[in-house]
């Protein structure tokens, strides 16, 4: 359904992308970085000067930021919301809407966990259902749609679909989790039609079961749970590795490589908790020819894996508890990883930890005090840590949220921890799980049912 509140006229300049946009999950370049330059060094006692503030439905799903255009995705009562507006003032140009009847079976609130993707002239987005859209981003007229969880036989998930697509070459790459051997989709971006579609049973039939007791090798059945989920909340990466282009896809039974334009598989690694009620949700990391996974659930931790040169072999270079990332993704710079470990807000600590060798340079807790983990009361003050926060590199900080709305800006380096400022963000309250979103130094940040800007420009 396409409603207009006003008329809107795109300029060129307004579709036009450059390296102050954020157009989808993880920023322009997905690894969570900006080139922006000229921002502020600290935060003033009362907060860097409020752009706007806009009030929005239910989700986890981050806005995405294209010239001067913002998208946000989100749920008002029964409906999930395509909303696009003005990326200086928050005012709606457009909203695309459909029905969703998405029920969270562990009580977190039921809107959508993907962000948009967003393209001189589509808007991509995924829903908590597994409705995935392409619009017009002048107009938000439908261009085509698919019910993945129809076209493609997916069993329930945990927590509904949470792996945000991406795009390349005119290929759309989706982790769909299908049954029997549709895990991973590519479609054609113009017009939604399946190219090639992989990953599943043949996959992982017969697979050892890398740190699981026993030696034990995977016997796949539809009907045993541990294998008839097969998605995970891991976004795709797309990598150049030995000089082979990986479409590297975290699943909920390991990591999977792909060629991506014929959806071959190039290797295999399992990468799953012992127990079933565990999910993978980190977003691969990829350096040179090491790839990092991680997950917070019953101690699996982390494993950093080698490619071999012939792009068709991985071997385990580091294991260990180092790094525990439930669903925020590390900062990568110069060999350094910055995260926040821990599967629940007592257990969080901040960490720098070297990639090729898993050495912990410097860690400070994070973990709540008392070791509360429930919602904060009215009225009450959040604490003064920033849990399991995520973070973004920019202008040579790393710009921090905490799950309860506590914004830092930190120095990332490997010899000690440097926090520049701490300001709490009076708007946000938690679970701020949506990571920050840099555009043109307008800084953006979600909680459950708002979505703040906040001008960051050092001024002269």
């Amino acid at each position: 359904m396409l409603r207009y509140l006003f008329p809107l006229v795109f300029t060129a300049l307004g579709l036009a992308i450059h390296a102050a946009d954020w157009p989808e999950f993880m920023g322009p370049t997905r690894d969570q970085v900006s080139t922006e330059t000229g921002l502020i060094d600290t935060l003033p006692a009362q907060g860097p000067p409020l752009v706007f503030e806009k009030k929005v439905g239910k989700g986890y799903s981050a806005p995405s930021v294209r010239g001067d255009t913002m998208v946000i995705h989100h749920r008002v009562e029964m409906q999930e919301i395509v909303e696009a507006c003005d990326a200086r003032t928050g005012l709606t140009y457009w909203k695309y809407a459909y029905k969703s009847d998405y029920r969270d079976p562990f009580g977190y609130n039921n809107g959508p966990r993907c962000t948009p993707l967003l393209t001189a002239d589509r808007c991509y987005t995924f829903g908590a259902e597994g409705v995935l859209a392409c619009l017009d981003i002048t107009t938000g007229k439908e261009i085509w749609r698919r019910d993945t969880q129809g076209d493609f036989a997916v069993p329930e998930a945990f927590f509904g679909v949470g792996s945000t697509p991406v795009l390349e070459d005119g290929l759309l790459f989706v982790q769909v989790g299908g049954q029997p051997n549709s895990c991973v989709v590519a479609l054609d971006a113009n017009t939604g039609k399946t190219v090639w579609e992989n990953v599943g049973e043949k996959t992982w039939n017969g697979q050892p079961m890398n740190g699981w007791p026993g030696e034990r090798t995977v016997h796949w059945s539809i009907n045993d749970p541990a294998y008839s989920m097969m998605a995970s909340y891991c976004s795709p990466v797309l990598a150049t590795i030995h000089g082979k282009r990986h479409l590297l896809v975290c699943t909920r039974q390991g990591l999977v490589s792909l060629e991506p334009k014929t959806g071959k598989v190039n290797f295999s690694y399992w990468f799953r908790a012992q127990q079933d009620q565990s999910v993978n949700a980190m977003t691969p990391v990829v350096q040179d020819d090491l790839i990092l996974i991680s997950s917070a659930y019953y101690h699996l931790g982390s494993t950093v894996l080698r490619v071999d040169p012939s792009g068709t072999a991985v071997t385990p270079l580091w294991k260990g508890l180092q790094l525990e990332m439930h669903w925020t993704r590390p900062v990568l710079l110069n060999g350094f990883l910055y995260a926040f470990s821990g599967r629940n807000e007592p257990d969080a600590f901040f960490r720098c930890v070297e990639m090729s060798s898993g050495r912990v340079a410097w860690e400070r807790r994070e973990g709540w005090p008392n070791g509360s983990h429930a919602k904060i009361p009215e009225g009450v003050a959040p604490p003064d840590v920033y849990g399991r926060g995520s973070a973004i590199l920019a202008d040579g900080k790393l710009i921090v949220l905490g799950e309860a709305g506590l914004l830092g800006l930190v120095k990332p380096s490997p010899d000690k921890l440097e926090e520049l400022a701490r300001w709490q963000v009076p708007q946000m309250h938690y679970p701020c799980w949506t990571a920050p979103v840099l555009a043109n130094k307008r800084l953006y940040l979600r909680d459950e049912d708002r979505v703040v800007c906040y001008d960051l420009a050092k001024k002269p």
